[in-house]
């Protein structure tokens, strides 16, 4: 299975880390997917590295918001991050979402990929 992500930059929260780590623990997917965006994409590139699973990193072109994560397999080619968010979800089976919110915002990068993903079908575990 493959696991993408997507998740606030403000950083995720105590109980949001910790559930964090035991769903990837709990799921052992073949591959994770992030777009390298500072806070909870870093966050879950460490829990992953750990685990000693696979990482493919989307990055956003827009530069001021990466984390420049290392030890990754695969750094794909850097897009807008709307497009990016999708080739994430396109290329997952599964979307872990860890939004500042349980509340759906407009303008937010973490609901726009879960909408995305819903519409596509694909399971999405917030």
């Amino acid at each position: 299975m493959v696991l993408g992500f997507t998740g606030t930059q403000k950083g995720l929260s105590k109980e949001q880390a910790d559930t964090l780590a035991a769903l990837v623990a709990e799921l052992r997917p073949a591959e994770v997917r992030h777009g390298d965006c500072v806070g909870a994409d870093t966050e879950f590139h460490v829990v992953c590295g750990r685990l000693g699973i696979p990482i493919v990193i989307h990055p956003s072109s827009r530069q001021t918001k990466r984390s420049y994560n290392r030890n990754a397999d695969n750094i794909m080619p850097a897009k807008d991050s709307l497009t990016r968010n999708r080739d994430i979800v396109d290329a997952s089976d599964t979307v872990l979402a860890c939004p500042s919110g349980m509340q759906e915002m407009l303008r937010s990068g973490t609901w726009s990929t879960v909408r995305y993903a819903r519409k596509t079908g694909k399971r999405v575990i917030i």
